[in-house]
């Protein structure tokens, strides 16, 4: 009892700080003062993290209970009673978008003309545009399935949408009823535009894909009655097991796993809340859950859905405003990006600048017949990936080496086809070190320069290389020919395709080798900094923050007087503000415009700030089960915009920050103005703001924990 009531003391649930997560999210779809495409599209966002948590997390929980496992969690509970306020939150968090959906967005929507009809609203030609759509696109694709003995229950897919439908023979009317089940296809898109020609433009009438199905069920349904029917869908345990041994067999491996995925068992159930009873009972006993893993839809079936009116509405003043990233300008008489790179450093903060040059710099080394040797690492990238592209090409001239990272979640099978490919192509692929995700982000380029030296050029961020989501996901680039970080790239590579180890990789920490023990000694070099009575600070930015022993050195630091700030989007089970424990530690969370994704560590050093960024949060599987790169940002240039311009402008955002308190809950920071980071930067990058502004339109940091506000609710 005294081990978990200390846990509890010292660390906050880590699914209920997930679910924390997910509630920011929520309440920015219910905040009015974001636009109503926007708002939408938050919604679609936390149905899309609730799929992934739920099929990941929960069924990993789930796992546990079965398999006996008794172990404390980061909250000093067993996996099952974890497991039982999960499901709690869950439900809760349920019913909270769905009234979000109903009772905020809905009417905003039809305030602006957008209308998701009822069945029994359409008028006559809305009733013949949707049937004929029915009958060109719709029916073609369907394959109704009735339950019998020579029918067994279909094995549905994960997560798609179905119809169960209770059905009486009509020649056996008093008969039992049986259950017919009816796949949609996920191709065919959740909802269905139908004009109206009595308004310019035809207007923005959409009706419920599910709801035209239902009304042509008996039409697929002959010689039965139709009694009820439900939308309905399954989540099922998509957690991956195998054994890795040799790089090829971990692609099969991976191949067969893909398959096998698709047979994981049932751990929820959605299916819409008027649900015939009898309907709800045969599904239950069919997929073997029980009430508490059926949860109720009042609405579509599916929310992440939703991103298909953010996509299909072209109204831009429903939208937040463009944004034009900023260009890079290379110096005056410079006209190569080698020669700047050998002047100096190039710091990049995407999206409020333009991804263009990380694009150019893996182009131009395909392109220029003096560089020699390209290598990367590829963990996601898009299906039109200009970084494929190049890469290929490099493969015909040059030495082109590629390490794909196979078990990106939910990217496996894009990931094997780019393998297959690059292969095909002449492109030397690797698959990393077995046992360990490749989640650093390095690109490096060798080149006999116009001086007769060979150089390397590298690239180093803190997300994938993807040019798609760096419009919307907030990460850091640098581009650097610094030999001492150029040279421990090229020995970061050999790791990657040969497993060749070295014991200090300076001034890179990598993981799993050498970060944990570096982080950890950067964190008590601030505690001793402290104790001396020299500058002391710790800043840190990332996505998560779970790892035991990084929490209990932070915990140290601050009880020798270190200042500790840090900016983290999502789980964090550190409990800042803990009187004797961690009173001089705050958390913040920002959820906005773009999804904070960058990585960045910043250290007072007794006067002698240092500065790092990577691809690594604070969470065990980064630092001991993958491979990952921190790196330090040396150019003085860069170090001051880091310090001066991004952290700042993120730990005096008044607008979209949220405060952690001691129970791990969260509060709105309390506003001065509304300063918002993201907006802030969006506006320096166009011209349109200076520096000074931050300190014109928000308040100073708080050194201590601030002041509770009124809880921000979820949406009713």
């Amino acid at each position: 009892m005294v081990r978990n009531t200390q846990r509890k003391k010292q660390f906050a649930g880590r699914d209920k700080s997930w679910m924390n997560f997910n509630r920011r999210v929520l309440e920015e779809a219910a905040d009015d003062s974001n636009p109503i495409l926007e708002r939408v599209k938050f919604l679609s966002i936390t149905g899309s993290n609730l799929d992934e948590y739920v099929e990941i997390r929960l069924a990993g929980l789930l796992q546990r209970t079965e398999d006996g496992h008794t172990e404390l969690g980061y909250d000093g509970l067993p996996p099952q009673e974890s497991l039982d306020v999960l499901t709690a939150e869950i439900h809760d968090f349920v019913a909270a978008q769905y009234r979000c959906w109903n009772e905020q967005l809905l009417p905003e929507l039809r305030n602006q003309g957008i209308r998701l009809l009822r069945w029994d609203e359409l008028k006559g030609e809305q009733c013949s545009q949707a049937q004929a759509y029915f009958h060109r696109e719709v029916d073609p694709l369907l394959t109704p399935i009735t339950i019998d003995p020579a029918h067994p229950f279909p094995r549905v897919l994960n997560r798609a949408l179905c119809l169960a439908i209770l059905l009486r023979p009509k020649r056996r009317s008093s008969g039992p009823a049986v259950l017919g089940v009816l796949t949609v296809p996920r191709a065919l898109p959740r909802f269905v535009r139908l004009i109206d020609s009595t308004v310019p433009g035809g207007g923005w009438d959409y009706v419920l894909l599910q709801d035209l199905i239902a009304q042509n069920l008996s039409g697929m349904y002959r010689g039965y009655e139709v009694l009820a029917h439900a939308a309905f869908r399954v989540t099922r345990n998509s957690n991956l097991y195998f054994e890795e041994e040799e790089a090829r067999s971990l692609l099969e491996s991976i191949r067969s796993e893909l398959h096998n995925r698709r047979k994981g068992d049932a751990v929820r159930l959605e299916i819409v809340a008027d649900v015939h009873p009898e309907i709800l009972d045969k599904l239950r006993v069919n997929f073997e859950l029980d009430e508490s893993q059926v949860y109720r839809a009042d609405g579509p079936a599916n929310l992440a859905r939703l991103m298909f009116f953010y996509g299909d509405i072209q109204r831009p003043e429903l939208k937040f405003p463009s944004f034009t990233p900023k260009q890079l300008n290379l110096s005056r008489n410079v006209t190569d990006i080698f020669e700047e790179l050998r002047q100096r450093d190039i710091l990049l903060h995407h999206p409020y600048d333009s991804y263009e040059p990380v694009v150019r710099f893996i182009q131009r080394g395909a392109e220029d017949p003096r560089v020699v040797t390209m290598k990367q690492t590829l963990y996601r990238t898009s299906k039109d990936s200009p970084m494929f592209q190049a890469l290929t090409e490099a493969a015909t001239s040059k030495e082109a080496t590629v390490v794909v990272e196979l078990m990106a979640r939910f990217d496996e099978a894009s990931n094997i086809s780019w393998a297959r490919s690059m292969e095909d192509a002449g492109v030397q692929v690797f698959y990393g070190v077995v046992g360990l995700k490749t989640h650093c982000k390095l690109a490096m380029l060798v080149r006999r320069d116009e001086d007769g030296e060979t150089r390397r050029y590298c690239h180093l961020g803190t997300g994938n290389y993807n040019p798609v989501t760096a419009r919307f996901y907030t990460d850091l680039s640098l581009l650097t020919s610094d030999p001492a970080i150029t040279e421990q790239v090229h020995m970061v590579f050999n790791y990657l395709t040969a497993h060749a180890e070295i014991d200090d990789y300076k001034p890179l920490l990598v993981a799993p080798l050498t970060m944990a023990e570096n982080f950890l000694q950067l964190i008590r070099r601030e505690t001793e900094h402290a104790a001396a009575g020299k500058p002391a600070r710790i800043v840190a930015k990332m996505n998560a923050l779970l790892e035991p022993s990084v929490i209990e050195a932070m915990y140290a630091a601050s009880q020798a007087g270190v200042e500790i700030d840090l900016i983290i989007r999502g789980v964090c089970t550190l409990r800042p503000g803990v009187k004797g424990l961690s009173e001089n530690i705050r958390v913040r969370s920002i959820v906005g415009r773009f999804l904070e994704h960058s990585r960045i560590f910043q250290f007072a050093n007794g006067g002698k700030e240092e500065i790092y960024l990577g691809s690594a949060d604070w969470m065990p599987r980064n630092l001991f089960e993958r491979c990952e790169v921190v790196f330090p940002v040396k150019d003085k240039a860069a170090k001051a915009r880091i310090q001066d311009e991004i952290l700042t402008a993120y730990l005096t955002d008044t607008a979209k920050a949220r405060l952690m308190q001691e129970d791990g809950s969260y509060v709105r920071a309390k506003s001065h103005g509304g300063f918002s980071a993201q907006e802030f930067l969006m506006r320096l990058a166009e011209g349109k703001a200076e520096l000074t502004d931050i300190a014109k339109s928000a308040a100073p940091v708080e050194k201590t924990k601030a002041p509770k506000p009124e809880p921000v609710a979820a949406p009713k």
